[in-house]
């Protein structure tokens, strides 16, 4: 539900803890995804916390619940941090976007499992965490 109606600071506070537990939630998910060897979900979850990391921020900035979207460039560019993402944080996006919907709905499973090794995984891994503290950071900051 995307709305322009205004959030209240007790509103906003209880949506941004909701969304920023989901975040370490499905990093702990993203987490056991790796020791259990299960790739695929690996790189789905990983977008999962960047998406909800986002929406939280986007509650923190515009005070109104964010766009159902799933879509992680564009909903970067709605919050209004596109441009200051840094080249690395901007390529994560990239890749992590179209995860979403390849591991809900694998058309090319075998070749999406051949590119989420266990080493890109880890790498995948590292990057969102760097980006959900990254994000964190943001909502600290004002």
């Amino acid at each position: 539900m995307t709305s322009d109606v205004s959030l209240s600071q007790e509103q906003v506070t209880t949506q941004v803890a909701y969304w920023q537990s989901l975040c370490e939630y499905d990093m702990e998910t993203a987490r056991a995804m790796l020791t259990s060897r299960r790739f695929l979900y690996v790189g789905f979850m990983c977008h999962q916390v960047v998406e909800k990391g986002l929406k939280a921020l986007y509650i923190h900035l515009h005070r109104s619940f964010p766009p159902r979207i799933h879509a992680l460039v564009e909903l970067a560019k709605r919050v209004g941090i596109y441009e200051n993402l840094s080249e690395t944080q901007r390529e994560l996006l990239d890749i992590l976007e179209p995860l979403n919907i390849e591991c809900r709905y694998p058309a090319q499973r075998d070749l999406l499992l051949a590119a989420l090794t266990e080493s890109r995984c880890r790498e995948l891994l590292a990057e969102t965490e760097e980006m959900l503290g990254w994000i964190n950071a943001q909502l600290s900051s004002e």
